[in-house]
């Protein structure tokens, strides 16, 4: 089976083909803040993502016609159970309807994958979105009525790691408790009790700021902040979510010009540094006791664990909650969707009804 894999991310598009579990190639094509920011919505920058991962089948001469099947990140869409999807026309028109809130370019996956799909009569898939819904009910209490915390987070990345500790213990994921940390250009904070997602860190909303979101927000200030008349809601939503974080404070979304900053001596780079530091930790302090005690491993990974001077600097904060600690930088998603998606095709896992799951909600 020869599958092609796309995962757009805040900064990046991702694209691999494998050949049954084999990755026969891989590319990371970065988008930095000044190509994006050209966009006025995610959604506009669909063909330049599609454009990749086409620029990409074409740099390793691959064929599209070999391909069998197709699958991608998924998205925050609905509330959903984690699980592989059939990219169906409605979930097309629901992402370009802008039925979600929360745009996100992992939501041009399923566009992506469907058009590809639709040209080579393959059929096409979407892994584990970002708004998979794991949580406990009291996960999901705010403190003002007619709000929930909503479940958002990097689900396939999580489950993923998850997965690998839980083969480093020698115990099934249902039989494991982590606290799973996912640092990119925005960071879940996650807790995994016997197998579920139980509660986690809404990158969009809450948590430690990241490369390019804010995290939590004095709440007061942001009311006020709202109400200056010098901004629109979109304007602020952007600045949060695409414009905060390291860019807002440094000028900069990359961890490794923040730290050259540092090591000249800028005291702002270091002061920011040390405060991501700070809260990334404060938070995992947060979900270990959403664990309900000790988990049995403090995981970290995406592109930011890659930094050895930050996982450094995050060990020494945390290991007196944990002393078993994990890392797997980068991001291990793409292999994780292929193997995904074979395991479906033979029969292993079976595929979830998206029209199905949007009709009991």
């Amino acid at each position: 089976m020869w599958i092609l894999v796309v995962n757009p991310g805040g900064g990046s598009t991702k694209v691999a083909v494998f050949r049954g579990r084999k990755q026969v190639f891989a590319d990371n094509i970065q988008h930095p803040p000044a190509e994006l920011s050209r966009f006025r919505h995610v959604l506009d920058q669909y063909r330049l993502r599609m454009e990749a991962v086409l620029d990409s089948l074409k740099r390793h001469r691959f064929e599209l016609t070999r391909l069998n099947a197709i699958i991608t990140r998924g998205g925050p869409l609905l509330p959903l159970p984690s699980g592989i999807y059939r990219i169906t026309s409605r979930v097309v028109f629901d992402i370009q309807s802008g039925r979600y809130q929360t745009l996100h370019p992992s939501l041009l996956g399923p566009l992506i994958g469907y058009e590809l799909a639709g040209q080579l009569n393959i059929p096409a898939y979407f892994a584990d979105p970002e708004s998979s819904d794991e949580f406990i009910d009291v996960a999901r209490v705010s403190g003002l009525k007619g709000i929930q915390r909503r479940a958002l987070s990097h689900m396939l990345s999580c489950r993923t790691v998850a997965e690998a500790a839980a083969r480093r213990l020698k115990r099934p994921r249902n039989r494991c408790r982590f606290v799973v940390c996912h640092l990119g250009t925005g960071i879940t904070i996650a807790a995994h009790v016997n197998g579920r997602q139980v509660d986690a860190s809404n990158a969009n909303d809450e948590g430690p700021f990241s490369p390019q979101r804010s995290g939590t927000l004095p709440l007061s200030a942001i009311v006020r902040l709202c109400f200056s008349g010098r901004n629109t809601a979109e304007g602020i939503l952007d600045a949060v979510h695409r414009r905060g974080g390291l860019l807002s404070l440094l000028g900069t979304d990359d961890i490794r010009q923040v730290e050259a900053l540092a090591d000249r001596g800028v005291k702002e780079a270091d002061l920011v540094w040390r405060a991501l530091v700070y809260q990334i930790a404060k938070e995992v302090g947060a979900y270990t006791v959403a664990c309900g005690g000790t988990p049995d491993a403090i995981i970290f990974t995406g592109g930011l664990a890659k930094s050895t001077r930050l996982i450094r600097a995050l060990k020494a904060r945390v290991r007196f909650l944990c002393p078993r600690i994990y890392v797997f930088p980068g991001e291990e998603e793409l292999p994780a969707m292929a193997v995904r998606l074979l395991s479906l095709l033979e029969g292993k896992e079976k595929p979830r009804d998206y029209e199905q799951e949007v009709a009991v909600r």
